[in-house]
């Protein structure tokens, strides 16, 4: 045995858009047994392999088109408007677990779009939370999910400038001073979500408090791709897993402190199951 202290990051795991969301599905999947979710609940495999299990039906947009008649869950990411007209069109129930977050951004693009603002986003190309986005501007708003991606000279002199809710806010005002350094007016609103931002400074002090980190998110979340940078910078002795069976006992040391962390989509039972796996070494 090598002696390993190991301890799980109080800070880490779900954010409370996502515990909403799961603790709406599984009310009712206990009442009826099954539940249409439009998309994966959240982005980690593991967590939602447990609802499955447990009656989730996890569908995507072209079999919502031909459902009918049955209750289907909106996830924390929100949906565009499009979305809500079908679910008229095809007597769907939405049980809309949109967090409150992303509704109150969705509703200041909107209003920017009737004030036909330039509206650029910056956030991932194609994610959940982007699209339902892109949906208030009628898929007019510019998303680009790195400065370089902009042809600086050309923009507009003034625009209207939103982020996704799970982008870092370093970089979000960095990409902010190089637009006004450019000639570019811009009318800022950070809609950062700030549970989610604060866990990049969190993070920074929890990493360098121990030998080694490992980092527990799934391969699809951005989020976690962002926390995982953050604690590598600190601490290079950092690993990312996704499930307990990719730990290797070679990453450790004799007497090493190991410290567990993860993404706002990260279950704490599962950071639980990586801590036990880590004892047995």
């Amino acid at each position: 045995m090598k002696n390993l202290r190991v301890e799980i990051d109080n800070h880490s795991g779900f954010c409370f858009g996502v515990v909403y969301a799961i603790e709406m599905a599984e009310e009712i999947l206990e009442e009826q047994g099954y539940l249409y979710c439009l998309g994966d609940i959240v982005h980690n495999d593991e967590e939602v392999n447990r609802l499955t299990r447990k009656g989730l039906k996890i569908i995507d947009h072209s079999e919502l088109f031909s459902l009918k008649n049955e209750k289907v869950l909106i996830r924390a990411h929100g949906e565009p408007p499009s979305t809500y007209e079908l679910a008229i069109n095809n007597n769907l129930t939405l049980i809309d677990a949109s967090c409150p977050v992303v509704l109150k951004l969705q509703n200041r693009i909107k209003n920017s779009f009737d004030k036909d603002e330039t509206i650029y986003i910056y956030g991932k190309h194609g994610h959940a939370e982007v699209i339902g986005l892109l949906g208030q501007t009628s898929n007019k708003a510019v998303v680009f999910q790195d400065i370089s991606e902009l042809d600086l000279p050309s923009l507009p002199k003034n625009i209207t400038l939103y982020s996704q809710t799970t982008k870092s806010t370093d970089k979000f005002y960095e990409i902010n001073e190089i637009l006004r350094q450019n000639g570019i007016t811009v009318n800022t609103n950070d809609t950062i979500c700030r549970q989610v931002s604060n866990r990049d400074k969190e993070l920074r002090d929890f990493a360098d408090k121990f030998d080694k980190i490992i980092f527990v998110s799934g391969t699809k979340s951005s989020n976690g791709k962002v926390l995982y940078n953050v604690c590598k910078e600190k601490n290079p002795n950092t690993h990312f897993v996704s499930n307990p069976d990719q730990i290797e006992s070679s990453w450790f040391d004799q007497n090493d402190s190991v410290g567990i962390c993860g993404a706002t989509s990260t279950p704490m039972w599962l950071m639980e199951q990586v801590r036990e796996r880590i004892l047995t070494f």
